[in-house]
């Protein structure tokens, strides 16, 4: 009786285990499943950090150039949508003058978000609405009519490389070396 107690014992803490284990893949991968940019365009998690602790060191660190906020503020709420109730305090305590860019940067985030987030980009969409900012809402609108041109170049992996870019090695995983001799297509 004794040998089937422990067993027993053994298999509930190995299904203990094993069920904890299951719960931290789990909680390790839903913030990747959140980002809508691949890793090499997304912000610094010490940057979200100290964004998401206090909005307005944004606004300190660029200092009036709206450019700047735009990008950077985009790149935030497309990294971690989560970052939305920062940007609302970051809208409160921001000077009329920049909230235009601010809203611009919520446009921004939502169009790199619609291709592979569409869920996010709605949100974001209604977090944009939901503010009811007027120089917010005109600088979504007005990034909004610039379309594509607002956007910053994506990597896509699919896509080639500029002809003649001189690159050395090619393929999946850029480990075959490219033909040297290989004719250069001219431009029309």
């Amino acid at each position: 009786m004794g040998r089937g107690s422990t067993r027993h014992r053994l298999t509930q803490r190995w299904l203990q285990i094993v069920s904890m284990g299951s719960v931290l893949i789990a909680l390790s991968l839903s913030p990747c499943r959140a980002q809508c940019v691949e890793f090499s365009d997304r912000a610094s998690q010490v940057d979200l950090d100290a964004f998401v602790k206090s909005p307005s060191s944004l606004l300190e660190r660029l200092r009036n150039d709206k450019e700047k906020l735009k990008y950077r503020l985009s790149s935030y709420i497309a990294t971690d949508p989560s970052t939305l109730p920062s940007v609302q305090i970051l809208i409160s305590e921001s000077p009329s003058n920049d909230r235009s860019a601010i809203g611009s940067a919520l446009r921004l985030a939502e169009a790199l978000c619609i291709a592979t987030k569409p869920d996010v980009a709605r949100k974001i969409k209604d977090f944009t609405k939901r503010i009811g900012d007027l120089s917010v809402q005109a600088g979504y609108s007005a990034a909004g009519e610039v379309g594509s041109n607002a956007l910053p170049p994506r990597r896509d992996k699919d896509s080639k490389r500029i002809l003649g870019s001189g690159a050395l090695l090619e393929g999946e995983w850029n480990t075959e070396l490219a033909d040297p001799f290989k004719p250069v297509a001219i431009p029309h």
